[in-house]
């Protein structure tokens, strides 16, 4: 199979969740894909696939199910052909993915900052003792409360344009969001300001677009490889690795940063307790191309930390 293969009567098919960041996110890869192959318009279209963790809204993520919410039904209509080419937030990935399935094309990382987004004060620092924040992610949630132990954080789940609408009426007064996707949408205006890593350490894979295929169909990975970013896959690797031998969900307070300079990567990683009283850090270097030993052993040395009872409490969430 080649470009040639793919028509209007026969496109590229992308599938992806149907909220506007996610639409953004399928369409970049979409146009890159035409100008990169000389594609007719019509030759690679886009799949609308509602998940699990967009239907349920209502319940934190950690109680239905975790990360595959987002992916799963998207991940059959890969197995069951509906689509050729998964695009992805890379940070809802789960760590195991189905068998047959690849995850192996990342485009260049985008910010991995955390956002801090208010209509009343400018800095997370200014905000009154008290006031509400929200965060559906129980890494957020852990760490603001480890830093403002004084602010009153609750469960804020949905898109980027619900939490919005959530803070015009006044459910909360502020939040935080990824930069990455707030740049994707050509948001960056609503920004307060950008959350220092040494404080907010982001998600691991966040702000990378990961590319999901058939392992057996070559063809697709082959028309995929125009788009992938070394850098970003050695990065988004080390984390990976580091969640999966931390059982990484999003029952787990967990963060993780990799950062490649030239030839080097250095890892840091970190786990909360729910409350953000206790955490436990990690890091790591190495060569950049041993970014799966760098991430196993980061996730060994962190988990070698962690107290029976520790281990415990996390287990039961």
């Amino acid at each position: 199979m080649t470009s040639s293969f793919f028509s209007p009567e026969n496109p590229l098919k992308i599938g992806t969740r149907g909220s506007k960041l996610a639409l953004a996110q399928a369409n970049k890869v979409r146009s890159l894909l035409i100008t990169a192959h000389g594609f007719q318009e019509d030759a690679v279209k886009i799949t609308i696939i509602k998940t699990t963790g967009d239907v349920i809204q209502d319940r934190p993520l950690s109680e239905i199910g975790g990360k595959g919410l987002f992916t799963k039904e998207i991940e059959e209509a890969l197995l069951d052909g509906r689509i050729d080419v998964a695009v992805h937030s890379s940070k809802d990935v789960a760590t195991v993915l189905p068998d047959g399935l690849v995850l192996d094309v990342f485009l260049p990382r985008e910010d991995v900052r955390d956002a801090f987004i208010s209509k009343k004060v400018d800095v997370l620092d200014d905000l009154p003792k008290g006031t509400v924040i929200g965060s559906s992610s129980l890494r957020r949630q852990a760490q603001l409360k480890r830093y403002r132990s004084d602010l009153n954080v609750i469960i804020f789940r949905g898109n980027v344009q619900t939490r919005l609408k959530k803070l015009d009426d006044g459910l909360a007064e502020a939040t935080l969001l990824a930069s990455a996707g707030l740049n994707r949408l050509g948001m960056e205006d609503i920004v307060n300001h950008y959350l220092e890593i040494e404080a907010f350490l982001p998600a691991c894979a966040q702000g990378a677009i990961g590319l999901e295929r058939r392992e057996e169909d070559e063809n697709v990975g082959a028309l995929l490889k125009c788009l992938h970013d070394e850098k970003t896959a050695h990065e988004v690797e080390a984390e990976r690795l580091f969640l999966n031998i931390l059982d990484g969900s999003c029952r787990t307070p967990l963060a993780g940063l990799a950062i490649v300079d030239g030839d080097r990567l250095s890892f840091r990683g970190e786990v909360l307790s729910p409350d953000g009283v206790e955490s436990y850090k990690v890091a790591v270097s190495g060569e950049k191309t041993a970014a799966r030993e760098i991430g196993r052993q980061a996730g060994e040395e962190l988990k070698a930390q962690l107290s029976s009872d520790f281990l415990a409490m996390l287990s039961a969430r």
